[in-house]
């Protein structure tokens, strides 16, 4: 079954490395508008996977990442159409040479090929997905959660339909609809079929990729992201930065999890932090410090320091110095997002120069790590690798280059 997913996806790809930007936004367009118009069809199969859900004891945070309603559909539609809009990345001539034998060498950006993305329980991943891979003229794989199966096959089987009405291929997106291990190992392991697998989902997912493929992967991150409030702050600045990355939306991967108090601005900062964040019941764990200031403050353990929370839970650590906070980040992040809050222009960019992170900010909430904030229309994930890509994966990361070289006749 998954081979011959991936013999489709080869030749569909053969066709999508050479269509035109209009043939490509032209499908786009047409997935976009079948999302609006089959919204109930979505609404429904995805009230199946929140019954089960809840049936299997799901989280609030998680059955949250796993909702989908007319607004968000109308967002999965509206990042589609973003994504028809950015410039089409294929074909562009990155670097030209010229060299003393006439010969004229141009590297010019090409798709990795077929894509495969394994992913949890965000059914909003299928049309991300979909969309920047068949714009960076890529084939997609998509393999999906068992949470969000029914919601996954409804929006696929609609995108396929729609790229068919637009002419191409309906292979160049796929989903594999078995979601036992086995599938998700085979396709770690399709190297004849596919070129890049991109994991998008918790620590346990990611790590069970990195370790079993033997296909390329661009990882992407876990997010232990931590605020940093300078004894430099603005005290009510700071206030709303953590508000927002720590309850806008807890379950997603740029959500502060973490908490970084300088010891001066501490005694004030900390109880109108904490203040705000009950209005949302976050339950905070901490250091012995941090408790001294509040005492329904929780004990924080060596294991909290590390925790990807995706919950309204953060840890909260007092610090005497921003080397100390530095040194804290350095040890504990994750390397998706951190934040510093000072208004001292100096201490901001000690921070950001010497945080080792995918992106880092002064006076802005984490939660801005996302494809869609960055301009990029959307993205696949956030990757925290150093290699072909770092932060949102968006078109420019979807891309690899190849070399053409013009000659008359030239011979070595």
């Amino acid at each position: 079954m998954l081979e011959q997913l991936g013999k489709n996806a080869v030749q569909a790809q053969k066709y999508l490395r050479t269509a035109s930007t209009k043939e490509k936004n032209e499908a786009l367009t047409e997935i976009a508008k079948a999302l609006r118009e089959h919204m109930q069809e979505i609404i429904a199969a995805n009230q199946t996977d929140l019954e089960n859900g809840r049936k299997n004891g799901m989280p609030a945070a998680m059955l949250d990442r796993l909702k989908l309603d007319a607004g968000r559909i109308e967002g999965m539609a509206k990042g589609v159409m973003d994504i028809a809009a950015l410039d089409d990345p294929v074909g562009k001539v990155l670097k030209e040479i010229k060299r003393p034998n006439g010969l004229t060498i141009q590297k010019v950006s090409t798709p990795l090929g077929v894509i495969a993305v394994i992913f949890e329980a965000r059914p909003n991943v299928t049309s991300d997905a979909a969309a920047l891979c068949l714009k960076s003229g890529n084939t997609v794989i998509l393999r999906g959660g068992k949470e969000a199966i029914h919601s996954n096959m409804a929006v696929t089987k609609i995108m396929r339909e729609a790229v068919g009405r637009a002419g191409m291929p309906k292979d160049v997106i796929s989903l594999v609809e078995d979601t036992s291990r086995e599938s998700s190992m085979e396709l770690m392991t399709m190297n004849d079929y596919v070129d890049v697998l991109i994991p998008r989902g918790g620590a346990g997912l990611i790590q069970a990729v990195v370790k079993n493929a033997t296909v390329p992967v661009i990882e992407t991150g876990v997010g232990n992201c931590h605020i940093y409030v300078d004894k430099d702050a603005d005290i009510n600045k700071a206030v709303q930065i953590i508000f927002n990355a720590k309850t806008s939306r807890p379950s997603v991967c740029n959500a502060a999890e973490s908490l970084l108090i300088h010891e001066e601005i501490a005694p004030k900062a900390l109880p109108a932090i904490k203040q705000k964040l009950d209005e949302k019941d976050v339950v905070l764990v901490g250091d012995e410090a941090s408790r001294k200031i509040e005492q329904h403050i929780g004990n924080a353990t060596e294991k909290d320091w590390a925790t990807e929370y995706l919950d309204y839970k953060m840890s909260v650590k007092i610090v005497a110095s921003v080397k100390e906070a530095l040194d804290h980040i350095d040890q504990y992040s994750t390397g998706h997002s951190e934040c510093i809050v000072t208004e001292n222009t100096k201490t901001a960019e000690q921070f950001m120069n010497a945080v080792d992170s995918a992106a880092v900010y002064v006076n802005a909430s984490t939660r801005f790590t996302d494809g869609g904030e960055f301009g990029f229309g959307a993205e696949i994930g956030i990757s925290t690798q150093k290699l072909h890509a770092r932060g949102p994966i968006g078109l420019p990361e979807l891309q690899s280059f190849k070399y053409k070289i013009y000659g008359t006749g030239q011979v070595r």
